[in-house]
């Protein structure tokens, strides 16, 4: 719901719309994809062949290296999903095309970061129905549900309204992302037993991970293992923490302006211009449960902005 105040003062709600013709909505929000859904884009109307005959309405790269499949729909579409999954099944079978054209589009650097572990598909629509929802959380596959509405004065609304972080390929010591099958569940994390640093860090994971999952009661957010971090996130990534238990110490990442915070040497960090694994532009230290108290207003506010 949106509102705008009147002349007496009075908070009116605006009437929101759908789109009249479904390209109109592809079209504005590529155009400020990467500022919307933090996803560089790659193309648009990209044609998947015969065998899954289709095109795809846009494919891009997340901030985090995973590729993305996005689709527009102008009203609900119950077969949304399945063509979710058909298009995802493509996009297994086309590693080398995709790679291929984050090369042509976004360069080499960008094509050998690629993270095939976790591919996305963000689907963009006028309304989901329970069983859209229902279906998102039992498929494996990646999924975001993004609702839309247009409203006066030339106003873009975009609603996460759920999504279900995939799950990791299985994988096996010494072989390829895709052929490598251990389970991710059972594996012992890196980052703990040995030390008394690297206990303070295990004591310090899971408030972490609580603060981001539930972002103090604002909205909803998701938490997601990468390769060298985890990410939560709503639409875009809020926080990204990376554990250093050789320091006893655990850096957060946050989506905040370094210029709205009163900097604090040891505890907060500027990193504007200074090459970092996440993203975001402000850095928590913490190697304390005192630090971990002191970042809780900040965690707060990135996911109250986002």
């Amino acid at each position: 719901m949106l509102f705008r105040r009147d002349a007496d003062g009075r908070d009116v709600e605006l009437s929101g719309s759908t789109v009249a013709l479904e390209v109109e909505l592809q079209r504005r929000v590529e155009a400020g994809l990467e500022q919307m859904l933090g996803i560089r884009f790659l193309a648009s109307e990209y044609p998947t062949g015969p065998w899954h005959w289709g095109r795809i309405d846009t494919l891009g790269l997340d901030e985090n290296g995973s590729p993305v499949v996005i689709e527009f729909k102008k009203g609900s579409d119950s077969g949304v999903l399945s063509q979710a999954v058909s298009y995802l099944s493509w996009l297994e079978s086309a590693h080398h095309e995709f790679e291929a054209l984050v090369r042509k589009v976004l360069g080499a650097e960008a094509a050998e970061s690629i993270d095939w572990r976790r591919p996305r598909m963000v689907c963009v629509a006028a309304g989901f129905s329970h069983h859209d929802r229902v279906a998102v959380q039992r498929l494996p596959e990646r999924i975001d549900l993004v609702r839309y509405r247009i409203f006066e004065g030339g106003l873009l609304s975009l609603l996460h309204i759920d999504s279900r972080p995939a799950r990791r390929a299985p994988l096996r010591p010494g072989g390829t992302a895709s052929g490598r099958r251990w389970s991710a569940a059972r594996r012992r994390p890196r980052w703990l037993p040995a030390g008394r640093r690297r206990a303070r860090a295990g004591v310090l994971a899971g408030p972490v991970r609580r603060a981001g999952r539930g972002a103090h009661g604002v909205g909803r957010g998701r938490g997601g293992a990468l390769k060298h971090y985890i990410a939560y996130r709503r639409l875009v990534n809020v926080a990204s923490v990376i554990f250093r238990p050789k320091h006893g110490a655990i850096l957060v990442y946050l989506r905040l302006d370094p210029d709205s915070v009163v900097l604090e040497e040891g505890f907060t960090r500027d990193m504007r211009g200074i090459g970092h694994l996440g993203t975001g532009d402000l850095e928590v230290r913490l190697v304390s449960a005192a630090d971990l108290e002191k970042a809780a207003a900040l965690i707060r506010r990135a996911f109250e902005a986002a």
